[in-house]
């Protein structure tokens, strides 16, 4: 049987973000934390593996005691573990720090319910915005990654391989490759699934697993949280607002609207541009 580790965050919900005008800093007091929605899609394509094929889903995510929530709701889509990873230690750490803690994790979850076959990630998160933590696993477990993936093609147990369609800026690649593979999932990959009724009340009384550094033996302290972190964040602001004149086109069909739009173009733009005047036109 398939083991897929989903590996999530719970960040702010973007929509209710506000931004403290003083320090130019994000407030996250009383806003509401979800699951990072590309970490979802990675979720949901390991939940549909498991369903067509058969397969042991694990979830990990580190951060504070509050992330235990979006590991339960995880639970109620049908994973069968969850892993949260949380100390203080842990605090502060950047992309680099995190990459080797849930590289650590993942070994000791494949020391407790066996071999990772796939890894799935977010192809980024709302916060963070990076996109790195994901091939920076796959680059201290030594794993095949695939990043961008849009659409899973085919994954064969029997020959350990997997296909996918990876989104490029000019175009869509076609990849197969060998287990283990991580995969960073993108939005298009497929419709994240509701939680069944069964599965709130498994995720009600489910307890997720807790490890510390303390878990770790291994561990080197210096590579984790902000002592860990070689990123400097000198400096952040809020872009100016801009008043923006607009004008509306209307007429009577799109033929219309395109040629007022034209002239529209042509009579303000354009002679403004290369300095000519409408008797010069």
């Amino acid at each position: 049987m398939l083991h897929i580790v989903v590996c999530i965050k719970q960040v702010p919900d973007s929509r209710e973000i506000r931004i403290d005008p003083k320090t130019n800093t994000l407030i996250r007091q009383g806003v509401p934390s979800i699951v990072n929605f590309y970490d979802m899609h990675g979720l949901e394509e390991a939940l549909r593996i498991k369903d067509e094929q058969g397969a042991r889903v694990t979830v990990v995510t580190m951060g504070p005691p509050p992330a235990e929530k979006g590991l339960k709701e995880c639970i109620s889509l049908g994973a069968d573990e969850a892993v949260l990873v949380t100390d203080r230690g842990f605090a502060g750490a950047d992309t680099l720090a995190t990459s080797y803690v849930v590289a650590k994790t993942i070994r000791k979850i494949e020391e407790t319910w066996g071999p990772a076959d796939i890894v799935f990630c977010g192809k980024q998160t709302l916060d963070g915005d990076t996109g790195q933590v994901g091939p920076g696993v796959a680059c201290r477990l030594d794993l095949e990654q695939l990043t961008y993936v849009g659409h899973v093609v085919d994954v064969n147990p029997t020959d350990r391989t997997v296909t996918v369609n990876r989104n490029l800026e000019d175009g869509v690649e076609t990849v197969r490759t060998r287990m283990p593979v991580l995969i960073t999932a993108l939005k298009e990959l497929n419709k994240v699934r509701r939680a069944s009724l069964p599965g709130m009340i498994r995720a009600a009384r489910y307890k997720p697993v807790v490890w510390t550094t303390a878990d770790f033996p291994d561990l080197d302290k210096t590579k984790i949280g902000l002592k860990g972190s070689p990123t400097i964040v000198s400096k952040t602001w809020v872009p100016e607002v801009k008043a923006v004149q607009t004008t509306i086109v209307e007429g009577d069909g799109e033929a219309q609207m395109a040629e007022r739009l034209a002239d529209l173009l042509w009579d303000k733009a354009l002679p403004e541009k290369l300095g000519w005047t409408a008797a010069g036109r």
